[in-house]
């Protein structure tokens, strides 16, 4: 047998997704930041002003499914590629804007398109094929992009403060294209094999690729599903494929956004000063970044006992909230934003791996991005209905008791799935 690399060729992919996650989502969750400059300057309504998030969240869902189509059939290099130009370019435009609707357009559709081109379903489906055993590690990995987009809101704070957010759209916008575009180029790689390789590192005794909706040969309860070749009107007939579906409206499209979307307003309503409100979102980010590598105990423990402790330790953070009502206790900021981005943190790589094991296949980049549009849409309604009801009550209590069941209701639907019952984690 052939001895494989030195270094496995899946580390170089995971850590340009992992770049790509960082500047691709800095562009989406640093709205927090942009959003109350958005509205001093125009003097819009939250409700309004938080429709661009909003239509970005459900355009990225809608396109997801044509994104891992995409990648699919003309590979992670091209696609990747095209949609940063995509994105970072809505970016920059969005600096000429000066009505809600050119916002909705460039900001809400242009920059969604491209998102989700360069994205969390096309980098998902590479890594799924790149990883097997490690799978909960590697998405754990690149969660934590996601996570360290969100510590970028004290830059764009920072930048906002110094040249405005006109410019900052620009800078923000042009960086993340002349960053991603030659890295996606040169070393994306769509599957191990056209390294000669198998997921995991392990050299191939062919060149010849396996098929990679082969169904697998196995033993026990398991294999049944095990031996099932995954299309998506397959995956969409069981009951397991809608209660994620379920999940990722709850967890990662309402409690998930509106934490993003609302958290920066809600501490300066308190009184925080912006830089401060800031401050306490990049906490979030960090330790946001930190359950997306703890996410990896789910290789060992399997998904849903470390998925259902995240999703209730995400809960008890939400209920802080409703104690802080000014800045007299400033400790309880940053011990809510680090609860709940080690709670939330964790949840979404656990959950993408969930789908992984259950209907990784050739097909995969589909069903994935199906999955990916249940998060839109509970991501297009959840930050423009917290923007309404506070307008409505000049409060977020009731946007903070819908948090706190959606992450209840998350713990309860993933404990019905039951993924130990019917895949495993490999050993």
């Amino acid at each position: 047998m052939r001895k494989g690399p030195l270094i496995f060729y899946g580390w170089p992919i995971l850590a340009v997704a992992f770049i790509t996650m960082v500047l691709g989502f800095a562009i989406r969750n640093t709205f927090s930041v942009f959003y109350p400059a958005i509205v001093e300057e125009f003097g819009w309504g939250r409700g309004d002003t938080a429709l661009m998030f909003s239509i970005t969240v459900i355009t990225y869902g809608l396109m997801a499914p044509v994104a891992g189509k995409l990648v699919d059939r003309f590979g992670p290099r091209l696609v990747l590629s095209v949609g940063a130009c995509i994105m970072g370019g809505g970016l920059a435009l969005c600096s000429l804007a000066t009505t809600q609707w050119q916002f909705y357009l460039v900001y809400g559709v242009i920059v969604a398109i491209g998102l989700s081109m360069a994205g969390w379903t096309p980098l998902t489906t590479i890594i799924s094929n790149w990883f097997f055993k490690r799978r909960g590690l590697a998405f754990g990995i690149l969660a934590a992009g996601f996570g360290a987009s969100l510590v970028s809101a004290s830059v764009a704070q920072f930048l906002i403060s110094s040249f405005g957010w006109q410019a900052t759209y620009v800078i923000m916008g042009l960086s993340s294209a002349v960053i991603i575009v030659p890295l996606c180029a040169l070393f994306m790689r769509g599957s191990p094999q056209e390294k000669g390789l198998l997921p995991d590192g392990a050299p191939q005794t062919s060149l010849e690729p396996p098929a990679l909706d082969k169904p697998q040969r196995t033993t026990g309860p398991e294999a049944k599903w095990a031996g099932t070749t995954w299309t998506l009107s397959r995956a969409l007939k069981t009951y397991h494929f809608w209660l994620l579906f379920l999940i990722a409206f709850l967890t990662i499209g309402v409690a998930e956004q509106i934490g993003i979307t609302h958290q920066v307003y809600f501490f300066r309503d308190v009184g925080y000063e912006p830089m401060a409100a800031a401050n306490i979102y990049s906490v979030f980010g960090v330790a946001f970044m930190v359950g997306n590598l703890c996410s990896s105990f789910s290789d060992r423990l399997g998904r849903e006992k470390v998925f259902i402790p995240s999703c209730l330790l995400s809960a008890g953070a939400v209920s802080m909230l409703f104690l802080i009502k000014d800045t007299s206790q400033p400790w309880m900021p940053f011990l809510f934003a680090a609860s709940f981005g080690l709670g939330i943190g964790a949840t979404a790589p656990v959950f993408y791996t969930t789908v992984a094991d259950l209907f990784h296949g050739k097909h995969f980049g589909s069903i994935q991005g199906t999955v990916v549009l249940g998060f839109s849409l509970g991501g297009a309604i959840s930050p423009w209905l917290a923007g309404f009801l506070h307008d409505k009550t000049d409060s977020y209590f009731v946007t903070f008791l819908i948090v706190f069941g959606a992450l209840v209701a998350s713990a309860v639907a993933m404990w019905l799935i039951a993924p130990r019952k019917v895949r495993p984690v490999p050993r």
